[in-house]
């Protein structure tokens, strides 16, 4: 049914010869090339940078990429609903299997970051015991449950107990005929969004308590004996206070992306009464969030930093031996390929 597909939120500002929704694709679109770029490029990072496979966050941190990374191909769904292109299916269960597959993405996210906070958590209070309370096999275990605990949460969404969300209200039957459920929302707010956020605040807290209270002592130290010493241990104290500010900003950015989407969601849950120019701008700004993960951590770390220059580098040399073999005669005119500096 084409006419369906002419469903536009965003009703406003649209040229009379388009005949599609051009907002609400130009939207999309974009944020659905920055999501597969970027997290393609974070992805490929991890692998190209040993060191940064030395933190045990790296799991979260590489589950997160491969999870945004889904969420930017699962937009090309509604991209090509908004272009007129016909699905295969129909709307309603392309509706449902939409918004039940980015639920499930995000949740994932959120989880990874609660546990993320967790890992550090017990790395700054049980620095002794760490590398036997965290071990590769439990980390790969924890990852496991994070995927069947998120798909579990949402999976009532598919014997119609309740809507996950609004993910999908580019389609008219998710915005006219899949309604809210209180009592689902509740249940997802109690499983997923609550512990997640608490967690998070508790882990933080202390961390950065302590932190504090660590550079509190090397102060103290630092006043007894010489300020060599004293820079010394002051450096080796705050590299894990610094590491967990890398891993607290794309925390709060997240939760700050999200907060609209949650509160929209609550209350169109309570009150029954919604508004799909809300709806659209809330959902897709909380989707922003599997691009910013890829700019926070690519600003704050700096052996991501020097991993991703590695990654560059090889990428120019791969594309200047390529130039070289196609054309021999302008090397031997040149000089030697050992004269290319990137």
């Amino acid at each position: 049914n084409q006419s369906s597909h002419s469903f536009c939120l965003l009703a406003f500002g649209y040229l009379e010869t388009v005949n599609f929704c051009l907002l609400e694709v130009l939207i999309i679109v974009f944020l659905t090339v920055l999501i597969i770029s970027g997290n393609i490029i974070v992805i490929f990072v991890f692998h190209c940078a040993p060191l940064l496979n030395h933190h045990t966050t790296s799991y979260f941190i590489q589950t997160m990429a491969y999870a945004d990374l889904l969420v930017g191909v699962s937009c090309l769904v509604p991209s090509l609903s908004l272009l007129h292109h016909p699905l295969p299916v129909e709307e309603s269960l392309t509706c449902q299997v939409f918004g039940f597959v980015v639920s499930v993405l995000k949740s994932v996210s959120m989880a990874s970051l609660a546990c993320i906070s967790i890992d550090r958590y017990i790395a700054i209070t049980k620095p002794l015991t760490y590398n036997t309370l965290v071990t590769p096999w439990r980390l790969r275990l924890c990852i496991f449950l994070i995927w069947l605990y998120s798909t579990l949460v949402f999976l009532p969404s598919f014997f119609h107990w309740g809507k996950p969300g609004y993910h999908g209200d580019v389609f008219q039957w998710c915005a006219e005929s899949w309604h809210t459920d209180p009592y689902f929302t509740l249940f997802i707010v109690m499983m997923l969004y609550a512990p997640a956020a608490l967690i998070v605040c508790f882990t933080y807290f202390n961390i950065f308590r302590i932190c504090q209270q660590h550079t509190k002592e090397i102060n103290e130290r630092q006043a007894r004996f010489s300020s060599q010493s004293g820079e010394t241990g002051e450096v080796q104290a705050c590299s894990d206070k610094r590491y967990a500010m890398v891993l607290f900003r794309i925390t709060s950015v997240f939760y700050i992306l999200w907060l609209p989407y949650i509160i929209y969601f609550l209350l169109e849950s309570s009150t029954g009464h919604s508004n799909r120019f809300a709806s659209f701008l809330t959902t897709w700004l909380a989707i922003s969030n599997s691009f910013c993960n890829c700019v926070i951590y690519s600003l704050s770390n700096s052996v991501f930093q020097r991993g991703l220059k590695r990654l560059s580098g090889a990428m120019c040399t791969s594309c200047a031996s390529q130039m070289v073999a196609k054309d021999p005669y302008t090397v031997r005119s040149k000089g030697p390929l050992n004269g290319f500096h990137v």
